[in-house]
């Protein structure tokens, strides 16, 4: 039982399919698609000479695009994931990436690898499914962790606005011109809809539910009930952004509390592979005595079956609801 270089091959080349991924990405939609860029997308391309109104239908379009396609079989396993992610492609584009994905990860397995063509072909599939699926997910993390960090701040900004005499359709455009993404590009998107006739409450009850945040929930719901029952918005707004921001504090205490446990479990996961691969690698034969006798497999087995469950077990135990 030896473990070849092959695997190592294998894994380099998903590392690179991963790359390859995001660079096609930000080579079709431009710099301004990054989460890291200063200027917000929508400014972006309004600055570039497009219409409002052909904007606002392309940001809308690309906010609910995922979720109509969801009765894809293929597309079905990250339809959510990138709708909160705000992917840019749309639902074809993302399974012809797939497929172009696994070409090229047969190509480079052909080249730096003797695996036979099934093989070759059936990790490719995988390779091309998979990368698509964690470079998704990752938007997807990233994107809900910057919206939950800007929030507060936002909700700081409209206050002030309301302050000063703003109405909040206009509080709603100064947060979209202030704030960099993906706050501003959302908060954009519901002015400008707001513009052309929307209820408000509807257009954040709308982003709340799509994106399945808590904090956007609140400010929905705060907002719909001073339009329906009056009251001062901005101090309803100021007493929620306090709620906001000790909310995501405790997240982050639970976090850091929690901190060690996630990387024990994360350890106690990876470290029997990695001593797998370390001993096959140091003492090929290792194995060779025992992989003969009719316990070798079973053993192999429930051993699996307890690193799965202890996968489970462990995220179980820091995944604690706040």
């Amino acid at each position: 039982m030896s473990i070849n270089g092959e695997f190592i091959i294998y894994g380099l080349i998903f590392v690179a399919v991963l790359l390859l991924v995001e660079g096609i990405y930000l080579t079709v939609f431009g710099k301004s698609i990054s989460l890291s860029s200063k200027v917000n997308r929508r400014l972006d391309m309004l600055e570039k000479g497009a219409g409002r109104e052909q904007v606002l239908d392309q940001l809308r379009k690309e906010m609910a695009q995922h979720l109509k396609s969801n009765s894809i079989p293929l597309y079905s396993i990250l339809a959510r994931k990138a709708q909160k992610a705000n992917i840019a492609f749309s639902p074809l584009q993302l399974i012809m990436l797939m497929a172009v994905l696994g070409v090229i990860s047969f190509v480079a397995m052909t080249v730096g690898t003797s695996t036979s063509p099934p093989v070759r072909a059936a990790i490719s599939v995988v390779m091309g499914i998979a990368s698509v699926y964690v470079w998704v997910n990752n938007k997807a993390k990233k994107r809900l962790a910057l919206l939950e960090e800007q929030l507060p701040d936002a909700v700081e900004l409209m206050v002030r606005s309301l302050r000063v005499g703003h109405p909040f359709t206009s509080t709603l455009a100064i947060v979209a011109k202030e704030v960099p993404d993906p706050l501003g590009t959302e908060m954009g998107v519901i002015a400008d809809e707001c513009t052309y006739g929307r209820e408000v409450g509807e257009a954040l009850k709308d982003m709340a539910e799509r994106l399945d945040l808590q904090d956007l929930r609140f400010l929905a719901v705060a907002v719909a009930i001073q339009q329906q029952s009056g009251g001062n918005l901005a101090e309803i707004l100021h007493g929620l952004s306090k709620v906001i921001r000790s909310r995501f504090k405790l997240f982050r205490q639970v976090k850091a509390i929690t901190a060690e446990a996630q990387w024990s479990g994360s350890f106690l996961s990876g470290f029997p592979l990695l001593a797998l691969i370390a001993i096959n690698l140091a003492k090929p034969d290792y194995y060779d005595e025992v992989m003969e006798t009719p316990y070798f497999i079973p053993a192999c087995l429930v051993v699996a079956a307890f690193l799965i469950v202890n996968v489970f077990v462990m995220k179980i135990l820091v995944n604690i609801k706040v």
